[in-house]
């Protein structure tokens, strides 16, 4: 129980450190393997350039799976936390059980999808037979073998929910290196592989996924002795699954939000292939910004959800404090980052005739790290103490209802060229800005309705 007690008992800002490092790092990771993918795939000695596109166009589905996982993930790490935190390890049990239940169902959909659905979605967004051909093959294989990023994202929040951050992200790392290794081998062809392209990124990509879902299960089972395991919890409980959504449906949202987001933006860009492949490389460096603040989100929504449980107003407010004070920190790092070495990530990715596209992106959307960050962090705080509805106004609002309509506003005014463009990266930072305002209005609230009436 030493895990718990330290959920309990120590100071919320050293807690806050301790657990939120190995998940910024797991996140992290998660975005540098990405960012490695493109890399490889940019760099192909043939058809890169229509790779890296097919890559930008299979990007929405591939977040709208780990959208979905994630999601009952979150709602399962604040329901089992804030359960642990009230000693009913038997509900306990049921809420892990149920979760692996969910997984289930959630990849035979996942696996439908790639059999029927992968070649109407592409085609959708593209008229370039070559960049469909590549999207088609990348996108089945990472739909077919979704079950190791599935089963990943809940046995990560499994574990972070009892304070096991580190071994979620040991799980990361090795899935992480697998696929790093695996990239140059399976796309060039080097030794007995044959050289297989962007299916090669692919299957890289989901045999990472599986080795970390694995090695995650193997933790889950041997260090998480503060509840009952067993195929017996997995017999599907109504109660306990609307609990499980009424946490975690907001956070599937927020994160099938920017999926369609990206499929909107790839159709707004359609009239200039090099803006949409610009699009999707900078939001793969955009995910590595903004994944620190998804790690550090992950620590807050636990020990808030935690306190709440215990009912500790101190725990609480502390907790709302450090996360905004260190996820501020995070991204005014990720702005410098972003804004010194926008050349640096071109030439990486080999972007080719969408480099000046890329680096305008880079300069002008950077700017919204810190409100984006800061309403990441709101988020994670509103999960935490029951407050899904304004984590869901807050993601509709960043998602859809400012951004697309300004996009698709600011892209009437293009004709042509980098400067046409730049209209439409600035739909961005007006979004963040507009919902941060937003956020700390439902903050205030919050803390008014659910915390300081606690005794």
């Amino acid at each position: 129980m030493a895990e718990s007690n330290k959920m309990k008992d120590m100071p919320v800002n050293k807690l806050m450190v301790q657990m939120g490092i190995p998940m910024i790092l797991s996140m992290a990771l998660q975005a540098v393997y990405n960012i490695v993918d493109s890399a490889f795939v940019g760099n192909m000695r043939v058809g890169s350039e229509a790779a890296l596109n097919a890559l930008t166009l299979v990007f929405p589905v591939q977040m709208l799976m780990v959208a979905v996982g994630i999601g009952t993930g979150v709602g399962t790490n604040a329901l089992l936390a804030r359960t642990l935190g009230q000693g009913n390890s038997k509900k306990a049990a049921k809420v892990a059980g149920n979760s692996l239940f969910l997984g289930v169902i959630i990849y035979v959909v996942c696996l439908l999808f790639g059999i029927f659905g992968v070649k109407a979605y592409i085609s959708s967004q593209t008229v370039d037979a070559e960049v469909l051909q590549m999207g088609v093959s990348y996108l089945r294989i990472c739909c077919v073998i979704s079950f190791g990023i599935i089963f990943f994202s809940l046995f990560e929040k499994l574990l972070q929910a009892t304070g096991r951050s580190l071994y979620s992200t040991i799980g990361q790392v090795v899935g992480a290196v697998v696929n790093i290794i695996l990239d140059p081998i399976m796309i060039y062809g080097i030794g007995p592989c044959p050289e297989m392209g962007v299916k090669g990124a692919a299957y890289a990509t989901v045999i990472g996924q599986v080795a970390s879902a694995v090695l995650l299960f193997i933790f889950h089972i041997k260090l998480n002795k503060e509840f009952e395991h067993g195929a017996k919890y997995m017999k599907p409980d109504a109660g306990v699954i609307k609990e499980i959504y009424a946490i975690g449906l907001p956070a599937i949202i927020a994160q099938a939000l920017m999926s369609i987001m990206v499929y909107v933006m790839n159709l707004i860009l359609k009239f200039n292939p090099s803006a949409q492949t610009a699009y999707g490389l900078f939001y793969k460096v955009q995910q590595f910004v903004l994944f620190l603040a998804f790690g550090l989100r992950d620590a807050i929504t636990p020990i808030l959800a935690f306190a709440y449980g215990m009912r500790s107003k101190k725990r609480i407010k502390d907790g709302i404090k450090y996360g905004l004070i260190y996820t501020i920190a995070l991204m005014i790092l990720g702005i410098a980052i972003t804004e010194i070495f926008p050349g640096a990530f071109a030439t990486l990715f080999n972007a080719g005739q969408s480099r000046e596209y890329f680096i305008g992106a880079m300069r002008v959307i950077s700017v919204s790290f810190l409100f984006a960050g800061i309403n990441v962090a709101y988020q994670g705080i509103y999960q935490a103490l029951d407050g899904g509805v304004e984590s869901l106004v807050i993601s509709l609002l960043r998602q859809l209802i400012i951004i697309l309509p300004l996009a698709g506003i600011f892209s009437i005014f293009v004709r042509n060229g980098q400067m046409g463009v730049t209209l439409i990266w600035w739909a961005f930072p007006i979004t963040e800005i507009v919902s941060c305002f937003v956020g700390y209005v439902f903050l205030k609230k919050i803390r008014k309705n659910k915390v300081d009436v606690l005794s």
